[in-house]
Protein backbone atom coordinates (compact mmCIF):
# COMPACT_ATOMS: atom_id res chain seq x y z
CA UNK A 1 0.00 0.00 0.00
CA UNK A 2 3.09 2.56 0.99
CA UNK A 3 3.69 2.40 -3.12
CA UNK A 4 0.68 3.64 -3.64
CA UNK A 5 0.85 6.54 -1.02
CA UNK A 6 2.78 9.10 -3.50
CA UNK A 7 0.46 8.38 -6.99
CA UNK A 8 -2.90 9.07 -4.09
CA UNK A 9 -1.58 12.48 -3.36
CA UNK A 10 -0.23 13.71 -6.69
CA UNK A 11 -3.73 12.25 -7.70
CA UNK A 12 -5.60 14.38 -5.08
CA UNK A 13 -3.78 17.64 -5.99
CA UNK A 14 -4.44 17.05 -9.48
CA UNK A 15 -8.57 17.06 -8.41
CA UNK A 16 -7.74 19.45 -6.47
CA UNK A 17 -6.53 21.94 -8.91
CA UNK A 18 -9.46 21.13 -10.90
CA UNK A 19 -11.86 23.91 -10.59
CA UNK A 20 -15.19 23.54 -9.12
CA UNK A 21 -17.56 24.06 -12.08
CA UNK A 22 -14.94 21.53 -13.66
CA UNK A 23 -15.36 18.79 -10.52
CA UNK A 24 -18.98 19.23 -10.72
CA UNK A 25 -19.22 18.16 -14.30
CA UNK A 26 -17.16 15.47 -14.27
CA UNK A 27 -19.25 14.06 -10.69
CA UNK A 28 -21.91 14.21 -13.00
CA UNK A 29 -20.11 12.52 -15.81
CA UNK A 30 -18.93 9.74 -13.91
CA UNK A 31 -23.28 9.67 -11.72
CA UNK A 32 -24.38 9.18 -15.36
CA UNK A 33 -22.53 6.81 -16.64
CA UNK A 34 -22.72 4.32 -13.25
CA UNK A 35 -26.37 4.72 -13.49
CA UNK A 36 -26.01 3.13 -17.07
CA UNK A 37 -24.24 0.60 -16.28
CA UNK A 38 -25.91 -0.46 -12.55
CA UNK A 39 -29.06 -0.26 -15.17
CA UNK A 40 -27.42 -2.84 -17.24
CA UNK A 41 -26.76 -5.17 -14.92
CA UNK A 42 -30.23 -4.56 -13.46
CA UNK A 43 -31.51 -5.63 -16.89
CA UNK A 44 -29.01 -8.49 -16.91
CA UNK A 45 -30.50 -9.64 -13.20
CA UNK A 46 -27.28 -9.64 -11.66
CA UNK A 47 -25.76 -8.44 -8.25
CA UNK A 48 -22.79 -6.02 -8.18
CA UNK A 49 -20.21 -9.13 -8.36
CA UNK A 50 -21.48 -11.32 -10.84
CA UNK A 51 -24.20 -13.59 -9.77
CA UNK A 52 -27.71 -14.28 -10.53
CA UNK A 53 -30.19 -12.86 -8.85
CA UNK A 54 -32.59 -15.14 -6.48
CA UNK A 55 -35.70 -16.08 -8.58
CA UNK A 56 -39.35 -15.35 -7.91
CA UNK A 57 -41.18 -17.24 -5.21
CA UNK A 58 -43.79 -19.39 -6.67
CA UNK A 59 -47.16 -18.18 -6.10
CA UNK A 60 -50.02 -19.69 -4.18
CA UNK A 61 -52.32 -22.30 -5.93
CA UNK A 62 -55.00 -20.01 -5.35
CA UNK A 63 -53.58 -16.78 -6.15
CA UNK A 64 -53.57 -15.50 -9.57
CA UNK A 65 -53.75 -17.35 -12.71
CA UNK A 66 -50.42 -17.44 -15.12
CA UNK A 67 -47.25 -16.14 -14.65
CA UNK A 68 -45.72 -12.89 -14.22
CA UNK A 69 -44.03 -11.67 -17.66
CA UNK A 70 -42.53 -8.58 -16.56
CA UNK A 71 -38.74 -8.98 -15.34
CA UNK A 72 -37.81 -7.75 -11.81
CA UNK A 73 -37.80 -4.18 -11.10
CA UNK A 74 -38.42 -2.92 -14.90
CA UNK A 75 -39.75 0.25 -13.73
CA UNK A 76 -37.52 1.09 -11.10
CA UNK A 77 -34.14 0.81 -13.24
CA UNK A 78 -35.99 3.86 -15.18
CA UNK A 79 -34.02 7.09 -15.26
CA UNK A 80 -37.42 8.71 -13.64
CA UNK A 81 -36.55 6.66 -10.22
CA UNK A 82 -32.85 5.71 -10.73
CA UNK A 83 -31.51 9.26 -10.37
CA UNK A 84 -27.93 10.41 -11.00
CA UNK A 85 -26.67 13.46 -9.10
CA UNK A 86 -22.57 14.96 -9.19
CA UNK A 87 -21.79 17.69 -7.03
CA UNK A 88 -18.21 18.95 -6.48
CA UNK A 89 -17.72 16.52 -3.18
CA UNK A 90 -19.17 13.48 -4.73
CA UNK A 91 -21.43 11.57 -7.27
CA UNK A 92 -24.33 9.54 -6.45
CA UNK A 93 -26.93 7.23 -8.16
CA UNK A 94 -29.51 6.34 -6.04
CA UNK A 95 -33.76 5.21 -5.91
CA UNK A 96 -35.65 8.34 -5.41
CA UNK A 97 -39.24 8.16 -4.02
CA UNK A 98 -41.19 5.89 -2.97
CA UNK A 99 -39.18 3.28 -4.83
CA UNK A 100 -36.37 3.64 -2.42
CA UNK A 101 -38.73 1.38 0.56
CA UNK A 102 -38.77 -1.63 -2.23
CA UNK A 103 -35.34 -1.18 -3.42
CA UNK A 104 -33.85 -1.42 0.36
CA UNK A 105 -35.77 -4.40 0.84
CA UNK A 106 -34.46 -6.17 -2.27
CA UNK A 107 -31.15 -4.91 -1.47
CA UNK A 108 -31.02 -6.13 1.96
CA UNK A 109 -33.14 -9.44 1.79
CA UNK A 110 -35.57 -7.58 4.54
CA UNK A 111 -39.31 -8.74 5.46
CA UNK A 112 -42.11 -6.94 4.00
CA UNK A 113 -46.00 -7.06 3.51
CA UNK A 114 -46.62 -7.03 -0.66
CA UNK A 115 -50.21 -5.54 0.24
CA UNK A 116 -51.94 -4.05 3.67
CA UNK A 117 -54.01 -7.18 3.91
CA UNK A 118 -51.07 -9.79 3.57
CA UNK A 119 -48.73 -11.84 5.31
CA UNK A 120 -45.31 -10.25 6.12
CA UNK A 121 -43.17 -12.22 3.73
CA UNK A 122 -39.15 -12.47 3.94
CA UNK A 123 -37.41 -11.84 0.68
CA UNK A 124 -33.72 -12.87 -0.88
CA UNK A 125 -30.83 -9.97 -0.76
CA UNK A 126 -31.12 -9.19 -4.39
CA UNK A 127 -28.30 -6.09 -4.72
CA UNK A 128 -29.53 -3.58 -7.13
CA UNK A 129 -26.74 -0.64 -6.41
CA UNK A 130 -23.17 -2.06 -5.85
CA UNK A 131 -19.80 -1.77 -6.59
CA UNK A 132 -18.04 -3.87 -9.38
CA UNK A 133 -14.62 -3.86 -11.49
CA UNK A 134 -16.18 -2.00 -14.44
CA UNK A 135 -17.98 0.56 -12.37
CA UNK A 136 -13.72 1.06 -11.00
CA UNK A 137 -13.00 1.72 -14.50
CA UNK A 138 -15.86 3.73 -15.36
CA UNK A 139 -14.86 6.39 -13.07
CA UNK A 140 -10.86 5.96 -13.74
CA UNK A 141 -11.53 6.58 -17.16
CA UNK A 142 -13.83 9.41 -17.15
CA UNK A 143 -11.06 10.72 -14.41
CA UNK A 144 -7.82 10.28 -16.55
CA UNK A 145 -10.06 11.81 -19.53
CA UNK A 146 -10.82 14.90 -17.55
CA UNK A 147 -7.38 14.98 -16.27
CA UNK A 148 -5.56 14.42 -19.99
CA UNK A 149 -8.10 17.64 -21.41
Amino acid sequence: MSEFKAFDDKLAGLLASLSPACRRQMAAEIAKRLRANQQQRIKRQQAPDGSPYAGRKRQPIRGKKGRVKREMFAKMRTTRYLKAKGSTEAATVEFAGKVQRIARIHQEGLKDKPNRHSQPVQYEARPLLGFSAADRQIVEDVILSRLIE
